[in-house]
């Protein structure tokens, strides 16, 4: 699959959406394809449930895990390691300890996690901006299934 980037077929493409939407078919049908596929190998990352928390969480500044796990919310320390850790790996987060005692750490977006920031927040703002219709929708697709 071909990548966006300057220079790029794609990027000059009228709608360089629609056009790697098209070039993912070539990476559908067998599960050996699908997993070397680098937009589900992503999204499978950033479709995580707390993923998307935490990034935002990270941006205006570094956190300790408490303030992540307080501003997060009702993530476990367990599912808050094991993402951070995820993260971590992928890039999008790094993790700095401090000789102190005890030690502490300290966790902040990189330079690849803040690019994401910018499709996030397009979401985001999607997600709030149409909240109210798909509750509407939820709402009339569950009463006609009771009905």
């Amino acid at each position: 699959m071909t990548r966006l980037h300057a220079g790029n077929p794609l990027s000059d493409s009228p709608d360089p959406v629609r056009a790697m939407l098209d070039s993912m078919a070539a990476w559908t049908g067998a599960p050996e394809n699908e997993a070397q596929c680098p937009v589900r190998d992503v999204l499978d990352r950033v479709g995580q449930k707390w993923t998307l928390l935490i990034l935002v969480a990270l941006e205006p500044a570094p956190k300790r895990f408490s303030q992540l796990q307080r501003q997060v919310g009702d993530i476990s320390k367990r599912m808050l390691t094991q993402t951070l850790r995820q993260l971590e790996r992928d890039g999008l987060v790094s993790r700095q300890v401090f000789p102190t005692k005890p030690p502490s750490v300290e966790y902040a977006l990189t330079g690849l996690g803040r690019s994401a920031l910018a499709p996030i927040g397009a979401l985001l703002v999607w997600a709030d901006s149409n909240h109210g219709a798909i509750r509407a929708s939820r709402a009339a697709f569950d009463a006609e299934e009771v009905a």
